[in-house]
């Protein structure tokens, strides 16, 4: 089979790669002063499997994800969470550093970076600060 007809879960490496990146990831997250607070501390191995499971259905592999949790909503899902922009900034951070660990082709880690960031702005459902002045510019015409 050529390259080109692979799914990109393949492409990554399968149920091996995403077992090895969500594990590398949620080793972070329990000391981490900000996301560790966000999970009860009894049920990381169900975040790895959920995160682990929804990845994997997400790049062509396996629909276990959908099978035992129905469709992802992933912002509903979230919506008890309070994730503003520093949430999302250290997701992503812990996020890159199991990335970095893993060794990727260049251009597999640019592929799976770029959805995870747009992921993570996704769900953010705490607005960051906008600055404290008045636009000059009318909302409306006279």
């Amino acid at each position: 089979m050529s390259e080109s007809e692979l799914t990109p879960y393949e492409r990554f490496g399968g149920h091996e790669f995403f077992t090895s990146l969500v594990h590398n990831f949620y080793q972070r997250v329990p000391n981490d002063s900000i996301l560790g607070k966000m999970y009860p501390p009894d049920d990381f191995e169900g975040a790895e499997w959920r995160l682990r499971s929804f990845l994997e259905q997400y790049w062509g592999g396996p629909e276990t994800y959908s099978e035992k949790r129905g469709h992802p909503r992933l912002r509903m899902r979230h919506v008890g969470f309070h994730i503003d922009g520093e949430a999302r900034d250290r997701w992503l951070a812990l996020m890159a550093a199991a990335i970095a660990d893993q060794g990727m082709d260049a251009t597999l880690e640019s592929e799976l970076w770029t959805y995870l960031v747009s992921a993570a702005y996704g769900m953010q459902n705490v607005a960051d600060e906008t600055p404290g002045h008045q636009s000059s510019i009318p909302l409306t015409e006279a």
